[in-house]
C-alpha cells in the first residue's frame, strides 16, 4: 500500500467501509489464514520512544513489537516456553559463563541490509547492559558478545549467571536494533527511536500525534507467506471508555490490555460479532504497588509504611476496582508463579485500628482537624484500574488521619516525576511481572539504580541484606537454590516494605470476531502478530 497520509476523517471512512461485513459471526473451526486488510487497534498511550531495546514495557512493545525483534518469544507450546525469533537456538554452558545463540540466516533489516551477529553483540553491549531499563539487571555481567561468523553470537559473563534467567529473559529483554543506524550516534536521541527499523513483520510508516501510528507489510519478511496483514492501525484513544463504542460501531477491530474498561466487559460480551479473550497474558502478570520515597521522614519510619499497608482493604481493591478479575498480593512474586512464590511472607489484613495504633506509636498523633501529615499522591496514569486505586487510597489514608494530595500526570511527566526527579511521596505503580525474579521485580527495590531508569527503586530504599540476598540470586547456578533465595527475598520484602503490594491481575483482549489467531501466545499483545489475520 502507498505510503498515503491519513486524516482521522479518512481513517474513520476507510474503517467503516472495511469493516462492513465484520459483524457476522464465523463458525468455521479450521480456517485457512487469508493474506490482506488493515487491523484497526485501540492504543491508550502514544509512547514517542519505540525503541524497546531502551525502554522494555508493554506501552513501547504493544507497537514495537511488530517492527524490531527479540531473539526469542514466548510460547505455549514450545520447549523451555520459547519460540525461536532471531536466535534459532540457545545453550548456557556449565559453569554459566556464557550462553551461545545460533542466529536466523537470510534476515534483513526493513531498510535492505543484512542481520548479522554484529547486531546482537551491539544491542546486548551499547544498548541492554547500559541503558534498557531492566537489561542493565539482567546483563550487568556481560563483558563481551563474541562473534565468531555473522550468525554466532556468544554471550561471555564476568560471574556465573543463570541460564534459566537468560532464557526467561529472551522474550522480554532482548530486542535487535540495527547496528549500522546507532554506532557512533547518541544512542538516546537517535531518530530511529521514534522511527524505529527492525527486521519484524511490520515496518514502521508514520505516526501522527494524537491520532494513530500506521505500521505496513514487511514483504520481505524472513517468515516467508507472512504476515497476513496489509497494515496495522493504532488508533489513540486515551479515554478508555471510547475503546468499547469504536468496536461496537465497528470503528476498530481489537482492544488489548483491558482497553475495554471492567465494567463494560459483561454488556460487549453480548454484543454479536465480538469476542472477549482472557487468554494471551500468562507472562504478562500485573502487580499494584505503592511505591514509597523512603527519603520522607515518615515513610522512611517502618511503622508508618506498616499503618498504610493496614489501611488498605485489598478485598475490596480486588471485588471494587477490578471486579473480581484480579488477586489479592502478598508480595513481589504473584501466585502463578508456583516455581518462585511463597505464600511463607509477613501479611497486613485490613485493620484501621491497628493503622492508627501503629501511626500513634511512630509519634505522629492526629492534630485538632484530625490530620497527622501530608503526602503527595501519584498514581500512574497508565490504567483505569491505577487511576481509581489512586482515588481509594487517598480516602483509605484519610481514615487513619493522612492527607493525600492527589496529583495526576499524564504517561511522561508522571515518569519523570517519580523517575527522574523524585518528586512524590507515594506512587501507584503497575510493574508487570515477567516470570522470574530478576526480571523487571527485583529492580524495584534493590538499591544503586541511577536515577532516571523508568520502573526502579527511586525511592531511595536502601537494605543491603536484601541487596545481597538479589546479588546472590542473580549468579547462583543450581535451581532450586536460587528458587530458595528468592522465597527469602519475599519474605524480606514482604517484611520491611520497601513498597506495598495489592492486586495482581492479567487482562482481557476485546475484539471483532473477523480477528483471527487472537492470543496465541502468552505474551500475544506484545508479540510480533505475524500470524495474525482478518475474515473477509
Amino acid at each position: 500500500m502507498s505510503d498515503i497520509t491519513l486524516s482521522r476523517r479518512s481513517l474513520l471512512l476507510t474503517t467503516s467501509a472495511l469493516l462492513a461485513s465484520t459483524a457476522m459471526p464465523t463458525l468455521l473451526l479450521a480456517e485457512e489464514a487469508k493474506p490482506g486488510g488493515r487491523l484497526i487497534v485501540a492504543a491508550d498511550s502514544e509512547p514517542k520512544n519505540l525503541n524497546p531495546a531502551i525502554v522494555a514495557s508493554n506501552g513501547v512493545f504493544f507497537i514495537a513489537s511488530k517492527v524490531i525483534e527479540p531473539l526469542a518469544e514466548a510460547s505455549f507450546d514450545d520447549e523451555n516456553g520459547l519460540s525461536p525469533r532471531l536466535a534459532t537456538s540457545w545453550e548456557g554452558s556449565p559453569d554459566g559463563l556464557s550462553v551461545t545463540f545460533k542466529l536466523r540466516e537470510g534476515v534483513t533489516w526493513h531498510d535492505g541490509k543484512p542481520f548479522t551477529s554484529a547486531d546482537v553483540a551491539f544491542s546486548a553491549l551499547n544498548i541492554w547492559k547500559p541503558l534498557q531499563n531492566l537489561g542493565r539487571v539482567v546483563f550487568k555481567d556481560l563483558e563481551d558478545v563474541e562473534t565468531p561468523d555473522d550468525h554466532t553470537a556468544i554471550f561471555k559473563f564476568s560471574t556465573p549467571t543463570p541460564f534459566q534467567l537468560i532464557r526467561n529473559a529472551l522474550p522480554p529483554l532482548t530486542s535487535v536494533v540495527p547496528k549500522h543506524l546507532y554506532e557512533g550516534t547518541d544512542i538516546a536521541a537517535n531518530p530511529a527511536n521514534s522511527a524505529p527499523v527492525g527486521t519484524g513483520p511490520y515496518k514502521f510508516a508514520e505516526h501522527k500525534a494524537g491520532e494513530y501510528y500506521r505500521l505496513e507489510k514487511n514483504a520481505n519478511y524472513w517468515d516467508k507467506d507472512k504476515p497476513y496483514l496489509d497494515e496495522i492501525i493504532y488508533r489513540v484513544l486515551p479515554d478508555r471508555a471510547a475503546a468499547a463504542g469504536a468496536l461496537e460501531a465497528e470503528e476498530i477491530q481489537l482492544a488489548a490490555f483491558s482497553a475495554v474498561p471492567l465494567a463494560d466487559l459483561d454488556r460487549i460480551s453480548k454484543v454479536p460479532g465480538i469476542v472477549v479473550v482472557s487468554k494471551g497474558y500468562e507472562a504478562l502478570t500485573y502487580q499494584l504497588v505503592v511505591e514509597i520515597n523512603h527519603r520522607r521522614k515518615e515513610l522512611a519510619d517502618l511503622k508508618v509504611r506498616q499503618a498504610i499497608a493496614h489501611a488498605i482493604d485489598k478485598e475490596f481493591v480486588v471485588k471494587t476496582i477490578f471486579l473480581g478479575y484480579a488477586k489479592p498480593s502478598t508480595g513481589p512474586v504473584p501466585q502463578n508463579d508456583p516455581q518462585f512464590y511463597t505464600d511463607d511472607v509477613p501479611t497486613y489484613p485490613f485493620d484501621v485500628a491497628k493503622a492508627n495504633a501503629l501511626l500513634d506509636e511512630a509519634g505522629y498523633p492526629k492534630a485538632a482537624d484530625g490530620k497527622r501529615f501530608s503526602l503527595k499522591l501519584l498514581p500512574a496514569p497508565y490504567f483505569n484500574e491505577t487511576r481509581q486505586f489512586g482515588d481509594y487510597l487517598r480516602q483509605a489514608l484519610a481514615a487513619v488521619g493522612i492527607d493525600a494530595e492527589l496529583v495526576n500526570n499524564d504517561a511522561a511527566a508522571h515518569i519523570k516525576a517519580v523517575y527522574t526527579d523524585h518528586a512524590f511521596d507515594i506512587a501507584v505503580g503497575p510493574p508487570v511481572y515477567r516470570g522470574d525474579p530478576a526480571i523487571s521485580t527485583t529492580i524495584l527495590v534493590q538499591s544503586g539504580t541511577p536515577d532516571g531508569v523508568p520502573f526502579s527503586n527511586q525511592g531511595g530504599y536502601s537494605n543491603p541484606e536484601l541487596d545481597a540476598v538479589i546479588s546472590k540470586a542473580a549468579e547462583t547456578i543450581d535451581e532450586s537454590a536460587r528458587t530458595e533465595l528468592y522465597r527469602t527475598f519475599q519474605k524480606l520484602v514482604a517484611t520491611d516494605l520497601p513498597l506495598i503490594n495489592v492486586a495482581e491481575w492479567g487482562f482481557i483482549t476485546v475484539a471483532r470476531d473477523s480477528v483471527k489467531n487472537v492470543s496465541n501466545n502468552p505474551r500475544w499483545a506484545v508479540s510480533n502478530w505475524s500470524d495474525t489475520w482478518l475474515e473477509p
